[in-house]
């Protein structure tokens, strides 16, 4: 952003965080700007646009809806919007999520509703979504478990801004510039999509198929295993895992069966999230021991696959804990447990049509699994460990670089409506954030 020049002049905009501002500038509070809007519907019967909180991409202010979109049930209260109201999420972990709305429709009751007066309504959003402003809100929530932004002290923070007219001169320069950021990203995201298809098909081939492209294939019968290498067997899954049901010890630290990360402690799942999850407190007695290396079959095991554990401590009691026979080796069933073609298969046991339920036991066993040398086994594992090594390298580096340029994305909105670089009347062909 060096090559953007500043305004002619600045002045003390006469708030400590804020600093200086471009001499002609106004600065207001919020609540001189933008009024807030209450009106509230019980009946979501009638069809209408529904924005969530997961609906809203954090930081970016762009509407992301989502296909599983927690529409409220007919008894829950929705607030109401207009099209160019400034949405704003009150919580404090959504404090990042804003948006102006592109349509008019319903909201949940957890986002402020904005109806910017003596500015333009991406002005306020970008304005809401920068940094300082959301430390100031942040350090304003009030609550105990669920801390909340009000609108008083939401509308007690200022808000540096010029007239309308070269609000919208700025935004419209900004919006070009910002564009060719998005247009990066989204390449770059669709990169990691296809190395995540990549990387599943990997896997899947491996697990079904073997190494050997030369190997002589026959029809395993099970429609999710297809065809497999000839000298591959097909038995019956309490063959090669047993179902452990061993109480908890009084040492077992609580472990969390995650999607993303496998079986590891609360804890940890925690840190790495950066968030709290709500800790068992009931039926403790009840709880499973898990062992490292176990497999536990979990309430999302229905969605992407049976998670391995890697610390030994305790499950909740509604889980299945399988404990490999020598026959199974951990690393190749770790890989085969997440294929796409073995979910599908443990699907095809489920008489229930939502997800999020539990799965058993009967559910495993009814998925028959290939039999084959604990040696090729381990080969498979050995391969896919490397190759899935190079993959995930290849997609955190491409992350990183889409982080890098959100956050430079967030700091040139940041420069623009705070007055640090002038974007009336650039040259939107040469210049390049």
């Amino acid at each position: 952003m060096s090559h953007y020049k500043p305004y002619p002049a600045y002045r003390d905009s006469g708030v400590e965080w804020i600093g200086e501002v471009p001499e002609h500038w106004g600065v207001l509070r919020i609540k001189r700007t933008a009024q807030l809007a209450n009106e509230r519907r019980n009946d979501v019967s009638v069809e209408s646009v529904y924005i969530g909180l997961e609906d809203v991409e954090s930081g970016s202010g762009q509407y992301k809806p989502t296909s599983t979109s927690a529409r409220q049930s007919d008894e829950s209260t929705v607030a109401l919007f207009q099209k160019d109201d400034v949405l704003y999420g009150k919580l404090r972990p959504y404090l990042r999520k804003c948006i102006t709305a592109p349509v008019t429709g319903i909201c949940s009751t957890e986002f402020l509703v904005l109806k910017p007066l003596s500015v333009l309504p991406v002005w306020l959003q970008n304005w809401l979504l920068t940094q300082d402003v959301t430390q100031q809100i942040e350090a304003g929530c009030d609550g105990a478990k669920m801390p909340r932004a009000d609108w008083e002290h939401v509308g007690s923070i200022h808000i540096p801004a010029p007239d309308k007219s070269e609000q919208d001169s700025i935004l419209n320069n900004l919006s070009r510039e910002t564009a060719r950021i998005d247009a990066l990203i989204a390449k770059k995201s669709r990169f990691i999509e296809l190395l995540k298809e990549k990387r599943q098909a990997l896997i899947t081939h491996a697990v079904t198929k073997g190494l050997n492209p030369k190997v002589k294939m026959k029809d395993s019968g099970e429609k999710w295993l297809g065809d497999i290498p000839e000298h591959w067997d097909v038995i019956p899954s309490q063959r090669l895992f047993d179902e452990s049901k061993e109480r908890a010890h009084l040492d077992d630290e609580h472990l969390s069966a995650t999607q993303k990360y496998g079986v590891i402690p609360l804890a940890e799942y925690e840190q790495l999230e950066s968030r709290q999850v709500t800790h068992a407190e009931k039926n403790l007695e009840q709880r499973k021991h898990a062992k490292i290396d176990n497999f536990v079959i979990s309430m999302r095991s229905f969605e992407g696959g049976i998670e391995r554990v890697k610390a030994k401590g305790c499950v909740r009691s509604s889980y299945i804990v399988l404990e490999a026979r020598q026959k199974a080796h951990v690393g190749f069933f770790t890989y085969l447990f997440k294929s796409s073609s073995y979910i599908q298969g443990l699907q095809a046991t489920a008489t229930f049509i939502r997800d999020g339920q539990d799965l058993n036991f009967n559910n495993f066993r009814q998925v028959k699994l290939p039999c084959l040398d604990v040696e090729e086994q381990r080969a498979i594992s050995g391969y896919l460990d490397k190759a899935i090594a190079r993959i995930d390298l290849l997609s955190k580096n491409t992350q990183h670089s889409i982080d890098l340029l959100k956050e430079r994305r967030s700091a040139f909105i940041t420069a623009a409506v705070t007055g640090k670089i002038d974007l009336r009347n650039i040259d939107t062909a040469k210049e390049h954030p």
